[in-house]
């Protein structure tokens, strides 16, 4: 098996260098973002008890390098041969011609986590508890940029693109399901004891109507 000169390569891959530099950087950025909820997800739970400092400049540092692998998915795009979108096209939603929706899917995604994730910043003068509620949309941008691989990305067909973001995606999806769960319930808790003792009622009412009725013989 000969090896290809590098001129060949080079005269192969030129053409599609800046295409190919998003398309790896918007990989890199779908697994670190997904990562990066994955711990932020845990350490709101217990299962961080004693290690929350040390998860949060690990989700930090997942956050920023996210930001970044998103930056150089949208700027490289500039320098492409075949689309070559303006600076408008990948910064303002529904404003370029390629495959509009996924495109500002994308877009709104990319700026909705960075001003998330910059309040982190701020977030004594936004207020802490205001800032949580506020980080929790954090899920939807996220959400938002699973949309857009799948409706863009170039190998949002190929079955390993498929695989490698179920495996990357769904421990995040699981943990966000928990969290739910586990906020209901302290909801219910929280409740004046008339209140939840309604709650329960009508919890168990819903219940009973679910079962099928048994046949009288």
């Amino acid at each position: 098996m000969t090896a290809l000169p590098i001129d060949t390569i080079a005269t192969a891959v030129g053409p599609h260098l800046f295409w190919m530099t998003s398309r790896a950087a918007g990989i890199a950025a779908l697994l670190l973002s997904s990562i990066s909820v994955c711990i932020g997800l845990l350490m709101g739970g217990r299962f961080a008890k004693g290690r929350r400092a040390e998860l949060r400049v690990t989700h930090e540092a997942l956050s920023l390098a996210t930001l970044a692998a998103l930056l150089i998915h949208g700027l490289t795009l500039l320098g492409d041969s075949f689309l070559h979108p303006s600076l408008g096209d990948i910064a303002i939603p529904f404003l370029g011609g390629y495959k509009t929706l996924w495109t500002s899917t994308g877009i709104v995604a990319f700026w909705a986590l960075l001003l998330l994730g910059l309040s982190y910043y701020a977030r004594t003068r936004i207020g802490v508890q205001r800032w949580r509620k506020l980080h929790r949309f954090t899920a939807l941008a996220w959400a938002l940029g699973i949309v857009h691989s799948l409706g863009e990305g170039t190998d949002a067909g190929q079955a390993w693109f498929l695989a490698m973001t179920a495996i990357a995606v769904l421990p995040a999806v699981g943990l966000l399901l928990v969290r739910s769960l586990g906020s209901s319930t302290a909801s219910l808790s929280n409740l004046p004891g008339s209140l939840k003792r309604t709650a329960t009622r009508a919890t168990d009412t819903a219940a009973i109507a679910r079962k099928p009725a048994t046949r009288m013989e």
